[in-house]
């Protein structure tokens, strides 16, 4: 959803009607922009269930939020952010770096002052997400800011967020809206679970197994190796602890696998851009190696034959649990 276009309001009215759209979405805040330069900002954002995502993009700036700015709005936010346009920085207290394209930052009210910014013309992509959703104490949240990069959820995250933003005008108004929020939360979770240090590190990775687990398998659906034994070494447990945990949580692990890969499969089959591939083609490529099995497992849970649904344009039916 469009908030902000600058182009489309009178120029003396510009900077001070982004400040009053940037405080409503993000809280309270500080804002300086680039001198020499003509002001120019574009705001978006979508809602994604505990999910916030923010696009801005124009004119070279400096945001920064302090421990007094979440006394005056008292929100204290999570947020992930990255620079898919220009070269940014970032700024925790004494930590400083660089932010472009290939980099996360991650980033609390609760955690001191902090500070982003971009020269000329750049665009910030960001997601903000309440702290509580997180379920992770404060201090682990705050030691994980400047050893994000360490994490090898660091790059999954990013690979989410771009998909996400790219495609977030088409997704927001469906029905798995809340869903791909809760995967998000789940990401960034699973992200600073990795990052926990000292005694705690222990009990936060025991906490955030199946978060963890859960976000792998994602995003590994279309390898056909994927199997429980594989995803256990790659969690270093058992394969009975995997299952164990799996089990804890409501989660059958080969039955959650196959849902979402045939439910991937079926959007495949009916979009306009994979027209030209065929339907076994599509099901290998989701980890489906028998044209055969494919096509049982489709039909039992949609009520339908890949077939038919594709020469139907994707006719709504039935989902058997």
């Amino acid at each position: 959803m469009l908030l902000l276009e600058t182009d489309d309001v009178p120029p003396a009215d510009r900077i001070e009607l982004y400040h009053t759209v940037a405080t409503g979405a993000a809280g309270a805040s500080s804002v300086e922009h680039e001198p020499g330069e003509r002001f120019r900002k574009r705001v978006e954002t979508w809602t994604f269930g505990p999910v916030v995502l923010f696009a801005t993009s124009g004119s070279g700036m400096r945001y920064w939020q302090t421990a007094r700015h979440l006394r005056m709005d008292s929100r204290n936010t999570v947020s992930v952010i990255t620079q898919p346009v220009g070269r940014g920085g970032f700024i925790w207290n004494d930590h400083q770096r660089a932010v472009t394209s290939d980099d996360l930052v991650l980033t609390s009210k609760s955690a001191g002052y902090w500070e982003t910014r971009w020269s000329g013309t750049g665009t910030s992509v960001a997601f903000m997400v309440d702290v509580e959703q997180l379920e992770l104490p404060e201090r682990v949240i705050h030691n994980a800011v400047p050893l994000i990069g360490r994490s090898p959820i660091t790059p999954l995250l990013l690979s989410h967020l771009r998909a996400l933003h790219h495609d977030a005008d088409r997704l927001v108004d469906t029905v798995g809206a809340q869903d791909i929020g809760g995967s998000t939360l789940a990401l960034t979770r699973a992200l600073v679970a990795s990052l926990a240090q000292g005694p705690q590190q222990r009990t936060v990775a025991e906490e955030t197994l199946l978060i963890r687990v859960l976000a792998y398998v994602r995003a590994h659906l279309r390898d056909p190796g994927l199997t429980p034994a594989k995803v256990a070494a790659i969690h270093n447990v058992s394969v009975r602890s995997l299952y164990r945990v799996c089990e804890e949580g409501g989660v059958s692990l080969e039955q959650w696998i196959i849902r979402r890969r045939l439910e991937a499969a079926r959007r495949e089959l009916v979009a306009p851009e994979h027209a030209h591939r065929t339907i076994d083609a599509i099901a290998r490529s989701w980890g489906f190696a028998s044209p055969s099995h494919f096509g049982r497992r489709f039909r039992a849970a949609y009520g339908v034959t890949p077939r038919a649904w594709r020469a139907g344009g994707g006719t709504p039916a039935r989902t058997v649990n």
